[in-house]
């Protein structure tokens, strides 16, 4: 049953309604369906500590329009989502909330605070998604998923028993990242780099036998108390008779040996580098090679220990200070240079990052990076655009072992178990195995595994894996993974590596990568700047539609997009010129399906030969991943060809209600508005279904409707050129009407000289109400007298009007002569600046490059009215 439009849109009233509507439809439900091909997307999971910003805003909106799209092309579309438990961020928050009230983690112990998290993941946890559900997301809701419910954690843990069974997760020491704010490691894909503004120190390390000392220098000489070694490069001449020597460390009075490796750079600095195993992931390495001693210096917050006295208990910062001090003092520091480098930092907190010496559980990383790698190498996982693989292949090719231990609470823990009687260690799917030696119980190992571990299984452990489920047998391998390029290394690659590694096939064919929203500005938003936009006040004040539209247009794969408020502006302006141009049809209604007439005239054919083709246009920008471009066909189509175009062609016949004509128009309009409607539908989705409800249709709603096919539809090439030519003439007549200031209720005679006299000719009547014309001549010659006459040129015509039918001749002199003087009074201001040598002198260059541009500009414009008083004064 069709509904009443009322006469403006409101997205409020609407939005919620026709969301519930498609929920109770059941319209996001997919099943394997084997008449149907399958379309899968699995939703890169929000943090549930996650509240909606505008990159979640973008990168949903870019699934749902292909979902939807394809949802509409005949596929069982599947858009799995849920969301990621979130280790760091939510066990922070719950830590924060502990402390206002004065608790700490171990106060209250470990099965109490996972209560409380998992408390707060109910109470919190879903309120991304219901903002997900306010964008319009088309998600596969009986399907939402965690990556700690029980099928995830039963992957998990199935996947780090398989591994380690392999070989490929082990247990030592090394060193990792460790965040001293979090008080956990983190992976080397979590460490985000910014270049800091430091300090290189040289210092002066003695010989134990007082034969002189090495210069080196160092960016931390906090570190210093956890020095070992000085190395040199085997190679370097300068130090070939002091190698295996012994120097006295500064300040800590230690003797620690000179030895030679390659990993030292002999044309850098002095050629000499402190090593300090403890806290360097490259001294490590040296310090391994030469069985040099490990001394961890730091706390796991980074103060000093106590067994240096002088220190212990002070921030590293701090103590670098006092260090540097003491150096000063006891005659060691040399100079101090100024040096920018880039420090690593947690992704989380933004905490200066401390290498450290940890005993942690790892993933060896090389034999599975290796099929990872071919896999994009070859074609098989193609990033769009393909630029982006540059930077999976730097991190694939160069990666290290994977470090996946947590020392947080809240996450899946790591299912080892030691004996405290005979230090056995077993890794089990059992929650409370006994020594196989001793036979006494056993302690689990208290750390939990990265947040990235479960999220690299989603595409294939929310389809049912390790079972094999008909859902897992029909939607894998997915399709698309739609994503920002800054987790390309946390997420995408791991993911690619767990597809090949447990189901033997690719997780997804295509990985669309999109760039951040920045502000109108181009800033990145964020909270220090105060430029951040909540999507949901967007929402909220302009509607969902208008901000996913503001969204799209404009956007290409991987490229940071501006957002401002002109933007969302005219995604409102939009949709309200869609809300008339329907009311418009619908006021002028009485048929009762869409069917196409048999008699067609030009104008019609026109309209049903562009829509033809901006349905083939549209169709292979969105196969080609082109969204901002299809959403701009879709609305210029929309907007100036169906709206100020076809409309106005079709008011003459619509007047005349007893007519044939009249009903032609029509369903023509009614055909075109409802296929525009399905072009326009996973762009602008909820004003979409609430027009097309109102207009004739068949179906329960426009998201399950058949998309347009061009190859059904009509082309009427010769119809398309000539209306095409009539447009042109029109569109030139206008300009020229505007630039003389003639309001169109003025009316004028117009003479068309043209080749195609019989296209002309058909469109006098759309000339004389579109462009003014009191009567329409069409000729093949061109007049004997064109004085007075003010001509119009366009590819296939002259245009002809009678300059004094137009304006008042001597009014007209007169405003341009006024116009003129102005803008000749402009120029010699302008001069009169350019020829003092003061201005040019100190004045910025933009400034006096300026005055040059008004200059010419208004030189143009004398020109044009000279010009024209010359053509009235004939």
């Amino acid at each position: 049953m069709r509904q009443e439009l009322p006469k403006t849109y409101d997205p409020r009233s609407t939005e919620d309604r026709i969301y519930q509507k498609w929920i109770d439809g059941g319209y996001f439900h997919a099943e394997p369906n084997p008449a149907k091909p399958p379309f899968c997307i699995v939703i890169p999971p929000p943090n549930i500590t996650g509240q909606l910003h505008m990159g979640h805003a973008l990168d949903n909106t870019l699934q749902d329009i292909l979902i939807r799209y394809k949802r509409m092309h005949g596929f069982e579309t599947l858009w799995l989502p849920g969301t990621d438990h979130a280790s760091i961020a939510t066990e922070a928050k719950i830590v924060e909330a502990m402390r206002a009230e004065g608790v700490t983690k171990d106060d209250i112990g470990r099965e109490a605070f996972l209560e409380r998290a998992w408390k707060w993941k109910e109470q919190y946890g879903g309120r991304i998604i219901s903002q997900l559900k306010k964008m319009g997301s088309s998600c596969d809701w009986d399907r939402e998923r965690f990556t700690m419910d029980e099928g995830c954690s039963r992957a998990v843990k199935e996947v780090f028993l398989r591994l380690y069974e392999k070989g490929l997760i082990y247990r030592g020491e090394r060193i990792i990242n460790w965040c001293p704010h979090c008080l956990t490691s983190i992976s080397d894909a979590e460490v985000e780099y910014e270049d800091q503004a430091g300090h290189f120190w040289h210092i002066r390390y003695p010989f134990a036998d007082g034969s002189g000392y090495i210069e080196l220098a160092t960016t931390r000489p906090e570190t210093l108390l956890g020095d070992t070694a000085v190395a040199v490069n085997p190679d370097d001449a300068r130090y070939a008779g002091v190698i295996g020597k012994k120097l006295i460390l500064p300040l800590v009075g230690r003797e620690i040996p000179v030895v030679a490796d390659d990993y030292v750079e002999k044309d850098f600095g002095t050629g000499a580098v402190k090593i300090t195993p403890a806290h360097d992931p490259n001294d490590f390495e040296v310090g391994k090679r030469h069985n040099l001693e490990v001394i961890n210096v730091m706390t796991p917050d980074a103060h000093i220990v106590e067994d240096y006295p002088a220190y212990a208990g002070m921030d590293r910062f701090e103590a670098r200070k006092a260090i540097v001090r003491d150096l000063e003092a006891g005659g060691y520091l040399i100079k101090i240079e100024d040096y920018s480098h880039n420090v690593g930092t947690c992704y989380r907190c933004g905490t200066t990052v401390e290498p450290r010496v940890s005993l942690q559980w790892f993933v060896a990383m090389e034999e599975l990076a290796k099929p990872a790698i071919e896999a994009v190498r070859t074609g098989d996982i193609r990033f769009i655009p393909e630029r982006f693989d540059k930077n999976y292949f730097h991190w694939m090719e160069n990666i290290r072992d994977w470090c996946i231990s947590r020392q947080l609470w809240w996450g899946h823990r790591i299912p080892a178990f030691f004996c405290d009687d005979c230090d056995e260690m077993v890794v089990t799917g059992e929650t409370a195995p006994v020594c196989p030696k001793c036979g006494k119980e056993m302690r689990q190992d208290p750390d939990t595994l990265d947040t990235w571990f479960s999220s690299a299984l989603w595409p294939f452990s929310t389809l049912g894996w390790p079972d094999k489920t008909p859902e897992l047998d029909y939607f894998y391998p997915t399709d698309t993974l739609v994503t920002g390029y800054d987790i390309i290394t946390f997420w995408v690659s791991r993911m690619i590596f767990s597809g090949l590694e447990w189901m033997g096939e690719r997780p997804f064919k295509n990985v669309l990568i999109h760039g951040l929203v920045r502000d109108a500005q181009g800033r990145k938003m964020s909270k220090s700047l105060g430029n951040g936009i909540d999507p949901l006040e967007i929402i909220d004040k302009y509607g969902a539609d208008s901000l996913r539209f503001a969204l799209a247009t404009g956007n290409s794969p991987g490229n940071d997009m501006r957002f401002s408020d002109e933007k969302i502006e005219a995604g409102r302006n939009f949709a309200n010129k869609l809300w008339n141009a329907s009311r418009f049809v619908l006021m002028n209604l009485t048929v009762e399906d869409d069917r196409l007439p048999e008699t067609l005239l030009a104008e019609d054919k026109w309209i049903l030969s562009r829509f033809r083709t901006v349905a083939a246009e549209v169709t292979e920008n969105l196969d080609r991943y082109e969204i901002g471009i299809a959403a701009a066909k879709v609305y210029d189509f929309l907007w100036d060809e169906f709206c100020d175009w076809y409309i106005e062609f079709t008011k003459g016949r619509l007047a005349d209600k007893e007519s044939e004509g009249c009903e032609n128009a029509q369903r023509v309009l009614v055909h075109v508005l409802c296929g525009t409607l399905k072009l326009l539908h996973p762009f602008m989705p909820f004003i979409t279904e609430e027009i097309w409800q109102a207009l004739p249709h068949e179906g329960e709603s426009i998201m399950i409707c058949e998309w347009p096919d061009a190859a059904k539809m009509p082309a009427y090439p010769e119809e398309e050129a000539a209306i095409a030519k009539i447009m042109a003439a029109i569109r030139a007549v206008r300009n020229r009407r505007a630039e003389m200031n003639v309001p169109p209720s003025r009316k004028a005679a117009l003479t068309i000289v043209c080749d195609d006299r019989d296209a002309f000719a058909a469109g006098a009547a759309f000339f004389e109400k579109m462009a003014s014309a009191s009567a329409v001549t069409v000729t093949g010659e061109m007049p004997a007298d064109t004085d007075g006459m003010v001509s119009v040129i366009t590819h296939d015509a002259r245009l002809l009007i009678p300059m004094a039918e137009l304006v008042d001749t001597e009014k007209e002199i007169a405003r341009l002569e006024k116009e003129l003087a102005n803008a000749e009074n402009e120029i010699r201001k302008a001069e009169a600046k350019l020829a003092n040598a003061g201005f040019v002198a100190k004045a910025p260059a933009a400034v006096v490059e300026g005055e040059k541009a008004k200059i010419a500009k208004f030189g143009e414009t004398v020109a044009r009215i000279r010009e024209t008083i010359a053509g009235l004064k004939k």
